[in-house]
């Protein structure tokens, strides 16, 4: 900045821009982290950017990040961590739902899935705890 302004006008630069971190710190109205950070995610199978995917692939593509993610907590942390996937299988075709479950399954930790649709599930038929809600009692 110095070889296009002043030393005066670079020093109230900095002033100014310090005294707004200040504020923002202080006040919490902009504090730089994951809830301000566009997360961008590429399929790479089919070379596109994940927002002009499908809905299921776009699902699959979440699923694997989540799924990353525990593989990497259980590698640093040296345990795993509980996976609650509410209605996971919805938009995954029978292909994707199963090796999805399949590798939850593989990863050897408590997850709690939810569906409305039993036969989701009937890759981990003798493997799973099933239980069922009707009218908000467990059955």
């Amino acid at each position: 900045m110095l070889n296009n302004h002043s030393a005066l006008d670079v020093e109230d630069y900095y002033r100014e821009s310090l005294a707004a971190q200040r504020h923002s710190v202080l006040y919490n109205d902009y504090v730089d982290g994951i809830n301000r950070t566009d997360f961008k995610v590429f399929f790479k199978k089919k070379n596109l950017p994940a927002d002009l995917c499908s809905t299921g692939e776009q699902k699959a593509l979440l699923i694997s990040i989540i799924l990353a993610q525990t593989k990497c907590h259980i590698i640093a942390k040296g345990f795993a961590p509980i996976l609650l996937l509410d209605e996971v299988t919805t938009h995954l075709d029978n292909e994707k739902r199963d090796a999805l479950l399949e590798k939850i399954s593989a990863l050897r930790l408590q997850a709690w899935i939810t569906s409305t649709e039993v036969a989701n599930f009937k890759v981990l038929e003798n493997r799973a705890t099933f239980l069922k809600i009707h009218e908000g009692t467990l059955i």
